[in-house]
């Protein structure tokens, strides 16, 4: 009979991790005295902030927008604008390194092993550990950009127009012969129609490619690109009480945080049951040596609450587990001397924290 004892069911696991998705596997044998090295994790906070920038650019005959095409909200200026579309934060777990120890196991017990990331950090003890699957890297991908230049649609009486005005006026008739065209097409009274399906389709795109890059020279033209950066904090014992994590400018975007041009964005991080302070007697400390001198050293977490908040407005606000807030305990060797049935333990990796216990 198997009984599972499950510890921290409660620990909250973040969706995203570094930690690489392959382990290794190393078995506690009499050449490296029945001993494993191992690291545990602390929490990172990996903060993302997504953004568009639209650029903006005033088409040739603006100030004709209105009269010929009746536009009457014309792109008059080139500008480039940042907007904030959202901040998300998650949790991740990174290598201590002050946090290294040694499984010992006896050296009588039934083929001990335990399971690593690639990084060191404990994952599982006689048991094997899959990561679950990583989610798809994030591509910051602008729209298409147009490329098609107006001025080679333009007819020799047009470029030879002796004015802007009538450059304009040129323009705006060329536009409208061209919807004519394709209205023409589409109720089916053209002089000379497609002669079939592929071919229609072609000439729509070529009519509205044209339209459209023309208009552009009145109406001004819009892009708008995706972006986002990232940003990683790694707290401390302390809370985090609005500090500056960066700035955000509507002209230049994401900014660094002692970058004055933009508004702060501030991160705040408190634990939510701060633990007072042990005063141990040198009794008390020597028992609490000799407790961490042996066996599985293992973290548990504390609940923090997380808040991100620009202009006024929460972004993120939640709860999340983070290691510095919280203790250390420890897992006695003796719980792996059944030889007849070897005790499983399985751990949080990003935590550090014991996750599952079978025996």
């Amino acid at each position: 009979m198997k009984y599972y004892i499950s510890l921290f069911l409660s620990l909250t696991i973040a969706a995203n991790t570094s930690f690489a998705q392959t382990t290794v596997k190393m078995s506690a044998v009499k050449s490296n005295n029945y001993g494993v090295a191992y690291s545990l994790p602390k929490t990172a906070i990996k903060v993302t902030a997504d953004y568009t920038k639209t650029t903006r650019k005033a088409g040739e005959f603006y100030q004709y927008a209105e009269r010929y095409l009746s536009i009457s909200n014309p792109i008059t200026e080139d500008a480039v604008i940042y907007s904030l579309a959202g901040i998300d934060a998650v949790t991740e777990g990174v290598v201590d390194k002050d946090k290294s120890y040694l499984v010992e196991f006896r050296s009588n017990s039934t083929s001990p092993f335990v399971t690593l990331s690639k990084d060191g950090l404990i994952c599982a003890i006689n048991d094997d550990y899959t990561f679950p699957k990583p989610e798809v890297a994030r591509v910051a991908t602008p729209d298409a950009v147009q490329a098609v230049n107006p001025r080679s649609y333009l007819s020799e009486e047009i470029l030879r127009a002796g004015s802007t005005a009538k450059q304009a006026e040129l323009i705006a008739k060329q536009i409208y012969r061209l919807r004519e065209s394709r209205n023409n097409i589409l109720t089916g009274e053209a002089d000379n129609m497609p002669p079939d399906g592929n071919a229609y389709k072609l000439v729509m795109a070529q009519l509205e490619e044209q339209e459209k890059a023309l208009t552009a020279m009145f109406a001004g033209t819009e892009i708008k690109e995706q972006g986002y950066k990232e940003f990683r904090i790694v707290p401390d014992e302390k809370d985090i009480a609005n500090k500056i994590l960066f700035r955000f400018s509507s002209k230049l975007g994401v900014v660094d945080a002692n970058d004055l041009s933009g508004a702060p964005v501030y991160i705040s991080l408190v634990n939510k049951a701060p633990r007072a302070e042990q005063i141990l007697t040198p009794k008390e400390e020597k028992e609490m040596d000799k407790k961490f001198s042996s066996g599985i050293i293992y973290n548990i977490p504390n609940k923090a609450s997380l808040q991100i908040t620009y202009s006024g407005k929460d972004y993120v606000r939640k709860e999340c587990d983070v290691v510095q807030f919280g203790v250390q305990d420890v897992l006695t060797k003796q719980m792996f001397d059944n030889n007849k049935q070897p005790i499983k333990v399985i751990f949080y990796p990003d935590l550090g924290a014991v996750k599952q216990i079978i025996q």
